[in-house]
């Protein structure tokens, strides 16, 4: 099963994350948003909002094959 992770404003310096293109991951079953954070070693105090499929979602939220997944932190009034 697959994603794809995009991340906003800051997280790309910090992470290996990508803004401009995105990359394709793949997520173990029933993986919410704030596990595969985790698993890709982006800590949970930097992501202010979880987007899944452009909607706002909570990190219990469990990602599904083929989602748009997107991080973004707490900047710009967020």
């Amino acid at each position: 099963m697959k994603v794809h992770l995009k991340c906003f404003a800051n997280l790309p310096e910090k992470y290996d994350c990508d803004y401009t293109d995105g990359a394709e991951h793949d997520i173990q079953p029933e993986e919410t948003g704030a596990q595969f954070a985790a698993r890709l070693n982006i800590s949970n105090e930097d992501i202010k909002i979880i987007f899944i499929n452009g909607k706002k979602a909570g990190e219990d939220s469990i990602l599904k094959d083929g989602d748009r997944v997107a991080f973004a932190p707490a900047i710009g009034g967020m």
